[in-house]
Formats: structure tokens, sequence, C-alpha cells
């Protein structure tokens, strides 16, 4: 886990139902090379981290961040895909 003393911009809010929503996640996000974190309360987790993210209850709002004030590029990408939660 991560400390919260870092400054984190969101990118938007994630909804992992299933198996394949995880990976797909994992794999997009692996896709560039900067640092991206997803945060569920009071914990930070790698979002590279199938594991790390199996660690929290994604039950609970997840958002995708990043301590990069700008992430247009992941942004842009982002918001195509289906992980936003509606």
């Amino acid at each position: 886990m991560f400390e919260m003393n870092e400054t984190y911009y969101t990118i938007g809010e994630v909804e992992l139902k299933t198996i394949q929503d995880v990976q797909s996640f994992v794999k997009f996000v692996s896709k560039f090379s900067d640092e991206y974190y997803l945060n569920s309360g009071r914990y930070i987790i790698n979002a590279k981290s199938i594991m790390g993210i199996y660690s929290l209850d994604l039950s609970k709002p997840i958002r995708l961040v990043s301590t990069k004030e700008n992430n247009d590029e992941i942004s842009k990408d982002f918001n195509k895909q289906n992980f936003k939660k509606e």
C-alpha cells in the first residue's frame, strides 16, 4: 500500500465486476509507462497489480489516480473504455 502524503489526481472511477474486467483493466493500464494507482477509501494500490486489485473491496467505489497533474494521454483512452462507472 502507498501512503497518502502525495497529491493524487483523479482520472476516473472504475467498476470491476468480473475477473475479465480486472484482467482487461490491468492490460489497459500496463500500456502506459507512467505509474497509476487505484484508490478505494484509505487504500491506494498499484493499478498494474492484479493481486493488489483483488486486495480491494471491489463492491466499493474505486478511482484511477496518478501523481502526475497532466494525464491527458491515459484520460483520452480511459474514456473510450468500459471501465468507467456509469
